[in-house]
């Protein structure tokens, strides 16, 4: 499985989950602005790679490339003045918002298991 799918397949199971907490802001893969799907293969590289280990340091990877990217935290996410909630650490994080990062961490790790 190429890795844009794996990043895609992760990005819709986050949708999901996000819709099913009534959060209905998520857009799909194929409607994702560049930034999101970037942040989403970089995700799933860092995984692949062995730089990421667990939720946590997913969070931070994903932390880190937002803020090289010139994000700050905000009390609401936006994408053009590039604010977000989430621009916390990871045991800051509601549970739900960390939830996300363990189903991404889940879905890339079985996928790349498929798929060696």
């Amino acid at each position: 499985m190429k890795i844009e799918s794996i990043a895609a397949t992760a990005h819709e199971v986050n949708r999901a989950f996000c819709e099913g907490t009534g959060d209905n802001s998520q857009p799909t893969w194929d409607d994702a602005p560049a930034w999101q799907k970037d942040s989403a293969i970089e995700g799933v590289n860092a995984i692949k790679d062995g730089k990421v280990t667990g939720p946590g340091d997913s969070h931070r990877g994903w932390l880190a490339h937002k803020e090289a990217a010139g994000w700050t935290y905000g009390e609401t996410k936006d994408p053009e003045a590039k604010t977000h909630p989430c621009m916390v650490p990871f045991d800051s994080l509601p549970l739900d918002q960390q939830a996300k990062d363990h189903l991404f961490f889940q879905t890339v790790s079985h996928l790349l298991r498929l798929d060696p």
